[in-house]
């Protein structure tokens, strides 16, 4: 899958932009501030139709616009014209001028493998920013799964603002909550299931290229939910014996929305027996097995984006991740200087300078 052209309109600090593509590398230099990541935003808001950098996808429309546009070029066995209209009551997607209504049915049509520093906190930050981050790469995957993601919140919003009536003594229990909580558990299996295979298929691939760079002992990305292993009845028991607690403290206290995915380095807590250093690693080594995952599972090579990853990582890390992509990946990298690169990656790439006053391309061969 490659992008051999990409046009904006009004995005971000673009007016007007419009770029072509080397299918192998592409480089995108210049100081903090300039647009570098604005251009990999833009590719990255065709996967999924999410920034990966906010939720406002109003600060995406330049300041004075009443809306942006993101159009580009995907080469994926056949061409086809993606058109992305961001307006600040929604947007509107189309594919070969032809209107996709069903977000559904346009997720996962583009695959992008994105790495940037936020990356970092699958490692080292809470469950709730691993949900996050997992979310977004599952669903620029599985164009279902953000259907059940949406359809869950929507019926977990109406469990709980049940939960705080009954709490407040606003209304008797009823037959209404069974309805919502089996509701519930039929759409929380489901998004169990899809997290539970991509993590093992994740699994399979995640400690070999981790031992490659970091022979320090085996590396496993663990899925830790309260539905792991449960059928609809055992669930619908847990529920019950939750009863309680849920309507004393007005929210549900069991579910996929707890969900977790820890790393861990030998059966221990991974952050707490590895390096800063060999943080980095692990985290470069789960990226590397989406791309396994997009491969194998998807029959597609994905998009690879490097966002300011020099900022995070060393000169050879770098060095060593982008050479071990052979021609048939399309990479995007972000830097602020090229002097980290070795000379030998410079070849077959498209470098695109920013500067304060102009956009300048210059192909390598």
């Amino acid at each position: 899958m490659k992008i051999t052209n990409l046009k904006l309109t009004n995005f971000r600090n673009y007016e007007k932009l419009n770029l072509h593509f080397s299918n192998y590398k592409n480089i995108i230099i210049g100081n903090n501030g300039l647009g570098k990541t604005n251009i990999v935003e833009a590719i990255y808001y065709l996967s999924i139709t999410k920034s990966f950098r906010t939720n406002n996808q109003e600060v995406l429309i330049r300041e004075n616009s009443d809306f942006a546009v993101i159009e580009a070029t995907v080469l994926n066995k056949i061409k086809n014209k993606y058109r992305v209209v961001i307006t600040k009551d929604g947007k509107k997607i189309k594919i070969d001028n032809q209107e996709i209504t069903k977000l559904s049915d346009y997720i996962s049509k583009v695959n992008v493998v994105l790495f940037n520093r936020e990356d970092m906190k699958l490692i080292k930050d809470n469950p709730s920013v691993h949900r996050k981050l997992i979310n977004m790469d599952l669903s620029g995957f599985n164009n279902n799964y953000l259907r059940l993601l949406s359809l869950y919140n929507k019926i977990l919003k109406q469990r709980n603002s049940y939960l705080k009536i009954l709490k407040n003594k606003m209304a008797d229990y009823d037959d209404y909550l069974d309805i919502i909580t089996n509701k519930l558990i039929e759409v929380g299996l489901q998004i169990n299931k899809i997290r539970f295979d991509y993590i093992s298929e994740i699994n399979l691939y995640l400690n070999h290229i981790f031992n490659k760079s970091v022979k320090k002992g085996d590396l496993y990305l663990k899925y830790v939910s309260n539905y792991n292993e449960k059928s609809y009845d055992d669930l619908l028991r847990d529920y019950k014996k939750s009863f309680n607690r849920d309507v004393n403290y007005g929210v549900t206290n069991i579910g996929v929305h707890l969900d977790d995915y820890i790393f861990e380095l030998d059966g221990k807590l991974a952050k707490e027996y590895l390096s800063e250093g060999e943080q980095k690693s692990a985290v470069i080594a789960f990226k590397l097995s989406e791309v396994k995952y997009c491969m194998n599972k998807m029959n597609t090579t994905p998009i690879l984006i490097l966002d300011d990853l020099f900022s995070e990582l060393d000169e050879k890390k770098i060095n060593k991740i982008i050479g071990s992509f052979n021609k048939n990946f399309q990479i995007f990298i972000t830097t602020t200087d090229i002097k980290h690169l070795n000379k030998k990656l410079l070849t077959d790439c498209t470098l695109i300078k920013l500067t304060e006053k102009k956009v300048e391309v210059i192909d390598y061969e």
